[in-house]
């Protein structure tokens, strides 16, 4: 960061959490391009080419006063149609700035749609950290805390976890705040709230002191280690990430983030449960080029430089893939593990690779990891959408057993009384949406059909 970005930065460090709205605000502006929008991967076109860009929470509130049917549009990173609209799409693009980092409460409030990658380095400057990032910062901090997105980590919940306050646009155009100190369980209801109560304008996030840490790879760790030690190795790190292709009796990398304390990083072992230690840096997928990646060889380095896999300002994962994500508790690790891999042959010719992360449990009523720790099992896919979607219910039967529930922005078949049945707050939420969203404005397809759907 130079030095002009610190101090334009450190000028707007306050004691309170929230500043006021701007006044004096610019008209609103439109974007109505020939064909709509494609999403981050490509495999996805949205509905409609009536695309907002307010500059400030004003504009925002003009424009869901003013349209029947509006719905938030982040940074494009979802696979399925969880942002869609047949109608008005909503992005804050313009509205991306730090709002306030708040020394005595150790909080930053910054407006929804900053990215992690933009936020991060600024939290450095001023000497704080994140407790935890997702495999890439690419994405919007409001649109991964809508849907829960994550890290990995035995003792790190989900990125919404971080989330002391939160600040949205409801239907009837209204202003309203929500914090976690004033406003108890309801709180905990509002933070995922998939885009269904409104249109989030700023988030207040708790901070830690900033540290730094490391990453090491280890190559070809024997499945059969899993057996007894799945949680240990899991455990390894500050953050561990197990990446298959179901292919062979082993994991094919084990990248273990831990943090650097005092002056060095100690000695890193050179074997981790019969995994070697690699010898160059990889990418998840191998055959993909590394210097999209980040350090790994145990250099140290800041926690917002190793968190995430990949770099921002680099092409992440694959570029053109399709995702699916299922989440099971954590005692079911191992037999979820084995689920997964009796369909190796079906589903290996067809994906890029999967991961394995651990989700502390939370508080959060439509949070994938409510009152329960968990274990997510990723898949990226090679971008052929009939092929997967066909395989998704065998991956989802195999499940079952577990209560498996997908990630909110990814590809998932589960009927949607399967789903419901699997969220033990959906009637408490629906409740929230009553109250904020009587008239439906921000509910679109997928939330009518997964959530209100029999």
């Amino acid at each position: 960061m130079d030095k002009r970005t610190f101090l334009k930065t450190s000028s707007v460090l306050i004691g309170g959490a929230f500043l006021p709205p701007m006044v004096g605000c610019h008209p609103v502006k439109s974007l109505h391009t020939m064909q709509p929008l494609s999403n981050w991967a490509g495999n996805l076109t949205y509905s409609t080419d009536q695309v907002h860009y307010p500059k400030s929470i004003p504009e925002v509130q003009e424009i869901i006063r003013k349209y029947k049917s509006v719905k938030a549009l982040g940074s494009r990173h979802s696979f399925n149609t969880i942002a869609d609209s047949t109608d008005n799409q909503v992005s804050l693009q313009e509205m991306n700035k730090l709002v306030a980092i708040d020394k005595i409460k150790h909080t930053v409030t910054i407006e929804a749609g900053m990215r992690y990658g933009e936020l991060a380095p600024i939290l450095q400057a001023n000497g704080y950290a994140l407790h935890n990032l997702a495999s890439l910062p690419h994405i919007t901090v409001a649109g991964a805390c809508a849907t829960a997105t994550h890290g990995s980590g035995v003792t790190s919940g989900n990125l919404s976890t971080a989330v002391s306050a939160i600040e949205f646009v409801n239907a009837a155009g209204d202003l309203v705040v929500v914090s976690r100190e004033k406003d108890g369980d309801l709180f905990n209801g509002v933070v995922v709230g998939l885009g269904a109560l409104g249109i989030v304008t700023r988030l207040t996030l708790d901070l830690l002191p900033t540290f730094d840490m490391q990453q090491v790879v280890y190559r070809n760790l024997p499945t059969s280690a899993l057996a007894e030690h799945f949680y240990a190795i899991l455990a390894s790190g500050y953050s561990v990430s197990l990446f298959t292709d179901w292919k062979h009796n082993y994991i094919n990398e084990v990248w273990v983030k831990s943090r650097v304390e005092g002056s060095g990083s100690g000695t890193i072992p050179p074997e981790l449960f019969g995994a070697k230690l690699a010898t160059q840096n990889l990418h998840p997928v191998e055959d993909q080029p590394a210097e999209n990646c980040t350090e790994q060889m145990g250099v140290p380095g800041p926690w917002f430089e190793r968190m995430p896999h990949f770099k921002m300002g680099f092409k992440p994962s694959t570029g053109k893939e399709l995702q699916a994500e299922y989440f099971v508790p954590i005692e079911n690790a191992y037999d979820a593990f084995l689920a997964m891999e009796s369909l190796h042959e079906k589903i290996s010719p067809h994906l890029f690779i999967s991961e394995i992360r651990t989700i502390k449990a939370d508080q959060l009523w439509m949070s994938p990891c409510y009152k329960k720790d968990c274990i997510a099992f990723h898949t990226t896919w090679k971008q052929d959408t009939p092929t997967i979607m066909a395989l998704l219910p065998m991956l989802e039967e195999k499940l079952a057993a577990f209560g498996a529930r997908p990630h909110w922005a990814k590809l998932f078949t589960l009927p949607p009384a399967v789903l419901q049945s699997r969220i033990s707050r959906l009637n408490d939420f629906k409740q929230l949406v009553a109250q904020y969203d009587p008239q439906g404005k921000f509910r679109n397809e997928f939330l009518r059909k997964n959530l209100y759907n029999s």
